[in-house]
């Protein structure tokens, strides 16, 4: 199975929320990504004249994921951008103490005229936030406060 997304309807008022799924944990993070920047913007519209490189490193699964999202809607809002693609990288540091991801977000300054923009989200919330691991791999629930 490779990482999946879906919109979820009526899960909370006035903001949005997705599932993403995945058979790795790569999937996983990648499925949530590509749900972020479908709310964001059609990817398909948006250029990449601008590039960006990331890190992030916390202790656990959830965390790391809700900090990554939390980290491209800040990007989104500091830089005025919307993203074409990210290529990212998930791993546990060798002793295990915590998590690690890498990061190249491509992307285009907001144009309007251009671009089949979407919603404008303020933020990842707790709201209902979960990351499991089960059966058949991984499943997150992210709703976004637009």
């Amino acid at each position: 199975m490779s990482g999946t997304f879906r919109f979820l309807d009526d899960i909370a008022l006035a903001d949005m929320a997705f599932e993403a799924e995945g058979d790795s944990l790569a999937t996983l993070f990648d499925a949530a990504t590509q749900a972020l920047l479908e709310s964001l913007a059609d990817p398909g519209t948006v250029g990449h004249t601008w590039r960006q490189s990331l890190d992030l490193e916390e202790p656990d699964i959830p965390t790391l994921l809700f900090e990554w999202l939390g980290r491209l809607v800040y990007l989104k809002d500091a830089h005025s951008v919307v993203f074409h693609r990210v290529s990212l990288a998930v791993k546990q540091k060798p002793e295990g103490s915590s998590w690690r991801l890498h990061a190249e977000v491509v992307g285009a300054p907001v144009d309007p005229a251009t671009q089949a923009l979407r919603s404008d989200v303020k933020g990842v919330t707790k709201h209902l936030y979960a990351v499991r691991q089960g059966g058949a791999g991984w499943t997150a629930r992210v709703v976004l406060d637009v």
